[in-house]
């Protein structure tokens, strides 16, 4: 069989030529991401002798923006640090404070740890998702709107001497059970702003997410309120009554041990 030879083809016709022209070049950037926010990046950013360190708090100022990290929001962040979206995608799946669909007016999060749980962290969270309808970071109601929620299990969130806890917002809610987390979810949803059990006045999500990038519009009203309780002193309390107190720091520090010798 014989094989065909491209030589033996008659000439052929040269491709027509094209000029490449480039694209309009476009900013990533999401027009929700006005003058403000650029101003607030710009002063976030000059905190940090590296730009790359100011992602954390920049994806903050994001989700404060938007409820939740877009793809916008990613690319808003590699632009302003000079970083890949890659770098940026990979920071923002990895820390579970940073939302990527968007969020309710206020985030609500039970602890399911082991102690919470075994108190009943399980059962309120139970109830709150069979209540709201929704799963693990599934939002009831129109995400952004007043009364909206959304809810997730925590796997710790610091307080097994109150448990079982939940947060709102990163607020603690201390001592609860199933009633009382539904109370809690009820007042909410009509628009309602429960004191927490200690901390600053509830606020929503998008303010938190502000201040926790470090912006604050009101200062004083975002330190007031208890940050201790009872239960979380008693150890320091029961010291101070007894006299008891840390030994001394020794004049002269002990030695190292010895190293190993290599083999």
């Amino acid at each position: 069989m014989s094989i065909p030879n491209p030589e033996m083809n008659g000439p052929m016709a040269a491709p027509e030529e094209r000029v490449w022209e480039s694209p309009e070049v476009q900013s990533p950037v999401s027009p929700v991401f006005d003058e403000l926010t650029r101003q607030r990046t710009k002063e976030i950013v000059a905190k940090y002798p590296q730009s790359r360190s100011a992602l954390l708090p920049l994806l903050h100022l994001v989700q404060s923006v938007e409820g939740h990290v877009s793809q916008d929001g990613i690319r808003y962040c590699a632009e302003a640090l000079e970083l890949t979206t890659a770098e940026v995608s990979a920071v923002a799946t990895f820390y579970t404070m940073y939302k990527r669909t968007p969020c309710g007016e206020h985030l609500v999060s039970v602890c399911t740890n082991t102690l919470c749980a075994v108190l009943g962290g399980d059962d309120i969270y139970d109830r709150l998702r069979t209540k709201l309808g929704v799963g693990h970071e599934g939002t009831a109601g129109e995400p952004g709107t007043p009364g909206s929620i959304t809810l997730e299990h925590a796997e710790c969130l610091a307080a097994c001497d109150l448990a079982p806890v939940l947060q709102v917002n990163y607020e603690f809610y201390d001592n609860q059970s199933v009633e009382s987390a539904e109370k809690l979810v009820d007042a909410l949803q009509r628009g309602e702003k429960p004191h927490p059990t200690r901390g600053a006045p509830l606020t929503d999500l998008r303010t938190v997410s502000l201040e926790l990038a470090g912006i604050f519009t009101d200062l004083d009203a975002t330190v007031e309120g208890a940050s201790g309780a009872v239960e979380t002193m008693r150890g320091a309390a029961l010291a101070s009554d007894r006299g008891w107190v840390a030994p001394p720091m020794p004049d002269t520090p002990p030695p190292f041990p010895s190293l190993p010798e290599k083999k």
